[in-house]
């Protein structure tokens, strides 16, 4: 890469500077494969080294810079001791910008080069780096403002540098650097896009790049390492099928045994049967291996896989099943269905629908008359036309439970955690209703064991990946929950879920209720809020830090943003998904002039609220921060979105807001 272009990307790239931290390291002492987590500098500043990243050693002895890119390899040995500091940062392309720049950024990707140099002017590079360091320490916008003008001042001296002594930089290889990352974390969430942005590459350059070296997708590859250390627990240990399956990456046995198969041409329950009977070295000659076999030999689609996507951090996790019954259950449900389709395709089939909500279709009764009221209507869901029960008597969901119960449909079935809501004994239900609600499991999907017994005439999943299994069962309506980081809002929940059973007008009854109060609460809580003043609502749990977005967050967002009409700062405006995760380095960014904090006593909270970069937000010094709600153990009305929640919440923050009006 030329000097030329090596700069036109510095001058179109946002930097963002991750940390700035120093080292020394005792003679005899080392640090061994290290990965490095972004873009990283390493000044060293005193004493020697033996350097290596990815394999390529450098001797350090006195002034040094070495330069690497995210998860390179970095190993460092010293004999004597030896001093260094390390720079972390990010380079984003500025959009828009000319084609020309992207196609450069992505081809020649200079900010994973790897390079060694001797600067030829140390002590000014010490004096900036001192102060960056200085810097950076402070919580002032100020001062990370010089930060990163210093490190540009760095940054150009040591191009300089770069380019007067000739060293031309080592390109590193991506497909390798991919590679090491997805066997580091076939045990986690992995998706293309996961992978290409780990190695800071596009998803499709990097599919292009897999496809040139290896002849296989990244996500191929990774299905086969998950498939061959699946073998291999199978084969050494005793674990389950579900507890491998989680080992692995997978959300449940099914899943594994489905990818198990396309790979092995057999299911690995019937594997390790046949290990069980045979010794290793009389395996069918399919399972044999062969170092110089092409990688995949069963053509597949990288679809089937997109349901390892994370959506809304709950762990998609299905129970065991047993095997034999459960199989014969769903076998004759699928009999019974059938039949039953049959049977009423031959007496006329069903009429058409319209797109919003059903038109029921007319079986005739054993007389030759219509009956008085159609048995099963059509309703429009994402994924297709269904046909369900007119009045369906024995629903199983695996959400929704406070809109049906608000509805006053009283599900035959739902999750544990549905069960176990907190706004359940402020809702003025009797225990009995919810006692005679069946628990289907704690998970997604919902027990098919138990499902099939329930002998449910509806379901309804939130899930996409979990309905086929569903609709092996009872007819099935697709209703999501989330759509990708972002809560549909919860009136617009509660209009689709009165669409299915036809409940529209008291769905709106309510809605109207609830606008009167939401008006009066307006009413009691103005003047809190100053003209030109801005609202923020943050979550602080498991030691990360949240702020929830001005539309389809969550955490009561939907109550102070869409119903209160509380003002918005800009970055919760401009946020694309319903919420954004930060460091506590950038919460002044993004805080207005009133704080709203979900979770203020959970794990990991003190550490944040104890902060000088808490401490000194204006929000604070002032006392106009509103703590609320907990997650706990068991969550409170703030974790869903249900009528009964919405009106606790409504409740709350008026509450909280007219306490400080007082």
């Amino acid at each position: 890469m030329n000097l030329d272009d090596h700069l036109l990307l510095w001058n179109h790239v946002f930097i963002k500077i991750l940390d700035i931290r120093t080292h020394k390291m005792k003679p005899g002492e080392t640090l061994c494969d290290y990965a490095l987590p972004a873009s990283t500098y390493l000044y060293f500043v005193g004493g020697n080294a033996r350097v290596s990243i990815d394999g390529r050693s450098h001797i350090v002895d006195g002034f040094h810079v070495i330069h690497g890119g995210k998860l390179a390899r970095l190993d460092v040995e010293t004999e004597l001791g030896v001093h260094y500091f390390f720079i972390l940062y990010k380079a984003i392309l500025a959009l828009p910008c000319h084609t020309e720049i992207q196609l450069l950024m992505q081809q020649q990707r200079p900010f994973q080069d790897q390079y060694a140099l001797v600067p030829s002017k140390p002590l000014d590079l010490y004096r900036w780096m001192e102060k960056m360091q200085s810097n950076w320490q402070r919580s002032s916008k100020l001062a990370k403002l010089q930060v990163r003008a210093l490190f540009h001042q760095w940054v150009h001296a040591l191009l300089e540098d770069l380019y007067q002594q000739s060293i031309q930089p080592h390109k590193p290889d991506m497909v390798t650097r991919a590679m090491d990352y997805i066997n580091m974390h076939l045990h986690e969430t992995v998706t293309l896009d996961v992978i290409a942005e780990e190695v800071e590459c596009s998803a499709g350059h990097l599919s292009r790049l897999f496809k040139q070296k290896l002849n296989v997708s990244p996500i191929q590859y990774l299905t086969q390492k998950r498939v061959e250390r699946a073998e291999h627990l199978l084969m050494h240990t005793e674990a389950t099928l579900q507890q491998i399956a989680e080992e692995v990456g997978y959300p449940d046995a099914h899943s594994l045994s489905r990818s198990f198969k396309k790979m092995k041409g057999l299911s690995p329950i019937r594997l390790k049967k046949e290990l069980k009977t045979k010794h290793k070295q009389d395996l069918p000659r399919f399972l044999q291996e062969n170092a110089l076999q092409a990688l995949y030999t069963h053509h597949y689609n990288d679809i089937d896989y997109q349901y390892h996507i994370d959506r809304g951090g709950e762990l998609f996790m299905q129970s065991k099943l047993k095997t034999t019954a459960l199989s014969m259950l769903i076998c004759l449900t699928l009999l019974l269905t059938a039949c039953s389709s049959n049977v009423s395709t031959a007496n006329g089939g069903q009429s058409e629908s319209s797109p919003a909500t059903a038109q029921a279709s007319n079986p005739k009764s054993e007389s030759g008359k219509a009956a008085d009221q159609p048995e099963t209507r059509t309703v429009s869901t994402l994924k297709g036309d269904v046909v369900i029960p007119v009045n369906p008597q024995r629903v199983a969901s695996d959400q929704y439970m406070g809109y049906l119960l608000k509805l006053g449909i009283v599900p035959a079935g739902v999750r544990t955690f549905m069960l176990n809501e907190s706004w359940i004994e402020k809702s003025g239900i009797s225990p009995d209703v919810i006692a005679g609600i069946q628990d289907l499991g704690g998970e997604f999907p919902m027990n098919l064991e138990k499902l099939v017994a329930l002998e449910p005439d509806l379901i309804i999943g939130s899930i996409d990946k979990n309905v086929e299994d569903y609709e092996k069962i009872a007819p099935t309506v697709f209703l999501p929950y989330w759509e990708g980081e972002t809560t549909s809002g919860p009136l617009e929940k509660l209009r689709r879920i009165a669409g299915i059973f036809g409940k529209e007008d008291e769905a709106e009854q309510w809605i109207t209720d609830y606008d009167t109060k939401v008006e009066e609460a307006k009413k009691q809580i103005d003047g809190v809020i100053k003209k030109g003043e801005t609202v923020s609502i943050i979550q602080i749990g498991n030691k990360s830090i949240y702020v929830m977005a001005a539309e389809g967050g969550n955490y009561g967002s939907s109550t102070i943003y869409e119903m209160l009409k509380l003002p918005r700062t800009k970055q919760a405006k401009e946020m694309k998904e319903g919420f954004e995760s930060i460091s506590l380095e950038v919460i002044p960014e993004y805080m207005g002039d009133h704080i709203f904090i979900y979770g203020s006593k959970d794990e990991g909270a003190k550490d944040v609220l104890n902060s000088e970069v808490w401490k000194l937000l204006p929000a604070v010094q002032k006392g106009q921060v509103y703590a609320y709600g907990s997650y706990g153990d068991k969550g409170d009305e703030f974790v869903m979105e249900d009528p009964y929640s919405l009106e606790l919440q409504l409740e709350t923050i008026t509450n909280l807001l007219m306490k400080s009006k007082k």
